[in-house]
């Protein structure tokens, strides 16, 4: 037996795939896990194999992150394909997909292949890309779905904008079809919430901001969703965050269309009070919404509505961020506060320790048909080990992401990682 070999020792093994929650050890052997079991012994490994005492903490699959942006190429002051690796391995998450609101955009299969090609240079955190649905993002003219689809695109989506267009939606939606790609939508109709701040409501007006009325969700998703019964696409929303487009996809399932969606950490973490007195670090898109809605998302989590949880990460510099809140940017970043932002829920007792878990690993590998996220011999040894209970504060200024644009700062939380590993390779590791 030649290579690395690990015995991971002593951990409480966490599989959402098979259910399996008890205390073992798992060996790696090379990239791959070997055997995972309650007793495991090391003869046969040969004198150098590594073993490493979990200490009862818990073993899981990595993070799988389903929308990141990262902003290589064309935006590498702001967040890079390394810092974002870096800011990933600190965060747990193993492997990454990223939007393609690059510059140039994700539409071309030679930008699938510098992203790829950069991700195997960095060789830190595994990085996956969509392509854009439309050229230049811009809702008109598809793109080659087939050839970035043949290239290793594993979505098709316009980023941070809505497909507006229904005829447009349509062919992306029968197009992807034909190749059983997954289409992501941007949950929010552009005439109704393209002028918009902040959610529409009592804190939109004491500040004196735009409001985003929350039926701007529902209605394009309510669009799509006829436009998926028709094509029979695989369709995703992302980042939903109000209880009516959640029921509206509560209701697609049940009907059996092939629908599934995610929502980030802030939606269930923070309501629209967060924005406070013009706090832009706390702008999203969608907006943060009333605390109603922010009640729903973690229902429609506890019930399995909602499959996945993403982080949602979208770093910007002070520039952009330092700014009057009409003119700041969108979006805080997210890599690192993933998971204890997610924990939340577990110490919250809305979701089991597993079910959070489940959001975090399967369900997205599954979405995306990626074979990681899960515990087994055969799989990819992307592992994290964590410290479920260990309390500390979120520190924005101790990120490893080049950004630092987080509404978080200063918050308790319970959780902690201690360490990442992907194909066996340990990428990062807490200092003692």
């Amino acid at each position: 037996m030649s290579g690395l070999r690990r015995l991971f020792r002593n951990a409480r093994l966490i599989d959402p795939e098979s259910g399996r929650d008890n205390i073992g050890d798992l060996i790696v052997v090379d990239d791959r896990i070997a055997a995972i079991g309650a007793k495991i012994s090391g003869d046969g490994l040969g004198a150098d194999v590594e073993i490493i005492d979990v200490g009862g903490l818990c073993l899981a699959p990595g993070l799988v992150d389903m929308r990141v942006q990262l902003r290589e190429p064309g935006a590498e002051h702001i967040e890079s394909i390394e810092s974002g690796s870096r800011a990933a391995a600190a965060g747990g998450v193993t492997t990454m997909v990223a939007l393609p609101n690059t510059e140039p955009p994700v539409d071309d299969v030679s930008v699938v292949e510098f992203l790829a090609r950069r991700a195997r240079e960095v060789k830190l955190a595994k990085v996956h890309t969509y392509a854009a649905a439309t050229k230049g993002m811009e809702g008109k003219e598809l793109t080659e779905i087939g050839l970035l689809t043949a290239n290793g695109a594993l979505g098709f989506t316009d980023g941070v904008k809505a497909i507006a267009d229904a005829l447009v939606m349509r062919r992306v939606l029968a197009y992807a079809r034909t190749f059983d790609q997954l289409v992501i939508q941007h949950p929010e109709e552009p005439s109704l919430g393209g002028a918009g701040e902040v959610n529409e409501g009592e804190v939109a007006t004491r500040l004196g901001l735009a409001g985003i009325t929350p039926a701007a969700e529902v209605i394009m998703v309510e669009r799509d969703l006829r436009l998926v019964a028709v094509t029979r696409a695989r369709y995703h929303v992302a980042h939903v965050s109000t209880a009516a487009a959640i029921d509206a996809i509560r209701r697609a399932k049940a009907d059996g269309l092939p629908v599934t969606c995610d929502t980030a950490p802030p939606y269930f973490a923070l309501n629209e009070t967060a924005v406070g007195d013009y706090r832009t670090f706390a702008k999203l898109s969608p907006p943060l919404r009333g605390e109603s809605d922010r009640q729903a998302v973690v229902a429609g989590l506890a019930d399995g509505t909602i499959d996945a949880i993403a982080s949602d990460h979208a770093p910007w510099d002070q520039d952009s961020k330092r700014l009057p809140f009409s003119s700041a940017s969108y979006g805080i970043v997210g890599l690192e506060t993933l998971l204890p932002l997610s924990l939340e829920l577990h110490h919250n007792l809305h979701l089991s320790l597993i079910d959070v878990l489940r959001k975090l690993t399967i369900a997205p590998a599954r979405i995306l048909g990626l074979g990681v996220g899960r515990l087994a011999p055969g799989a990819p040894a992307d592992l994290v080990i964590f410290d479920p209970d260990a309390k500390g504060r979120i520190h924005t200024d101790e990120f490893r992401s080049k950004s630092k644009n987080a509404p978080f700062d200063g918050r308790p939380v319970q959780g902690r990682v201690e360490r990442t590993v992907v194909d066996g390779r340990t990428i990062f590791e807490r200092a003692a």
